[in-house]
């Protein structure tokens, strides 16, 4: 059973950065195309990032384009996300998820294409 548990959450003033991690364990992620979402009060939950097992291939929404990026290590089971410049409207509770595919090259927009999703982080950032 794969489990997923996000870290790196906490408090910023705008202009700062922060880096998510995301561990998987249970099965190793070399064959789970990798997502971020984010779900702020009020809101539905949303991409942010997203990339495929094969780490060449990588999305990010127009909200964090330029200044978050998504990365994996397949040997440590792990994807991150840093984020630099943060804004308040970043603010949100950051969840990282995962799904199985054959395909090493696709990565997932959807929310409901994921297999599994950690517990979720909070970011927030002040003005």
């Amino acid at each position: 059973q794969v489990r997923l548990v996000e870290s790196g959450g906490g408090s910023v003033q705008a202009g700062g950065s922060l880096r998510l991690s995301c561990a998987q364990s249970g099965r190793t992620i070399s064959r789970y195309a990798m997502g971020w979402f984010r779900q702020a009060p009020g809101r539905e939950r949303q991409l942010v990032a997203a990339v495929a097992w094969n780490a060449d291939n990588t999305y990010h929404t127009d909200s964090g384009k330029g200044r978050f990026t998504i990365s994996r290590n397949n040997a440590e089971n792990t994807v991150d996300l840093q984020m630099n410049s943060l804004k308040p409207e970043d603010t949100a509770v950051y969840y990282c998820a995962s799904k199985y595919t054959l395909e090493g090259s696709i990565y997932y927009v959807n929310s409901d294409e994921y297999d599994s999703w950690g517990q979720g982080t909070q970011v927030t950032v002040s003005s």
